[in-house]
C-alpha cells in the first residue's frame, strides 16, 4: 500500500470519528442541536449530488482521457 493511500485512510478514519463525536454532541442538546444536524445533512446531500454528477458525466470523462496536460 502506498503512503498516500495510507494517509488518506487515516484522514478518513479521523473525519468519521470527528463526525460521530459532533453528531453525538448535537444530540445531547436536543432543541439546538437539530440545526447542526440539518446543516450536516445538507452538506452531505450536496456532496452526494456533486459526486453523482461527476461520476455520470461523459464529457468530463472524455476530457480526462484525451486532453494533454
Amino acid at each position: 500500500m502506498r503512503l498516500d493511500a495510507i494517509a488518506l485512510a487515516i484522514v478518513i478514519v479521523f473525519a468519521l470519528l470527528w463526525l460521530g463525536v459532533a453528531i453525538t454532541g448535537m444530540l445531547s442538546v436536543v432543541p439546538f442541536g437539530v440545526f447542526g444536524l440539518v446543516l450536516i445533512a445538507v452538506i452531505f446531500g450536496l456532496l452526494a449530488v456533486v459526486i453523482h454528477q461527476r461520476l455520470n458525466n461523459a464529457e468530463d470523462d472524455h476530457y480526462d482521457r484525451t486532453v494533454d496536460r
